[in-house]
């Protein structure tokens, strides 16, 4: 009683932020993984325009295409991320082309924003509203359900081979 309250520790960093990003200088060996990440922007983006041509948002209704490009997104980057640190063994360009590049440009942010707003400028509030709270609540959903199928593939992966867990703690 009456010590000093408790601090939580630091987060790690996440080499992906802009934290870390004013940290370092693009520097010429850095060009291939900027490459990866630019490829996988260009797949990405074009999946997700496929998408949302196959599901057209008329006015007054849910944007379909969008939100299944983000709550499939986020399910895949749950599991993504699972696979690249606990899975597959360490590669320069996993994190990069896969989930900045090929994810990054299939999920949208900007065009869920516009729709949202478009919904609330037609006089749809109701809609408007359940289209933005729905997405961040399947959107998390969908991203606890990417870790939780990633968790079950890894732990398959390291009862057929105990040399992947070695040195992990469970």
């Amino acid at each position: 009683m009456g010590g000093q309250p408790w601090v939580p520790p630091p987060l790690p960093v996440d080499p992906d932020s802009a934290q870390a990003a004013a940290r370092h200088v693009l520097h010429p060996r850095h060009w291939d993984v900027l490459a990866a990440i630019a490829v996988g922007g260009a797949l990405g983006s074009v999946a997700r325009w496929s998408l949302s041509q196959a599901f057209p948002t008329r006015p007054g209704e849910v944007p379909w295409g969008t939100l299944l490009e983000n709550v499939s997104g986020a399910a895949l980057i749950g599991l993504l991320m699972v696979l690249v640190f606990d899975v597959w063994r360490p590669h320069r360009y996993a994190r990069p082309f896969l989930g900045i590049g090929v994810l990054g440009g299939y999920t949208t942010f900007s065009t869920y924003a516009l729709e949202s707003r478009d919904l609330f400028a037609d006089g749809d509030g109701t809609l408007a509203l359940g289209y933005l709270l729905g997405s961040v609540v399947l959107g998390l959903a969908a991203v606890g359900a990417g870790v939780w199928i990633g968790r079950s593939v890894a732990a398959g992966v390291h009862r057929r081979r105990p040399d992947l867990s070695a040195g992990q703690e469970s």
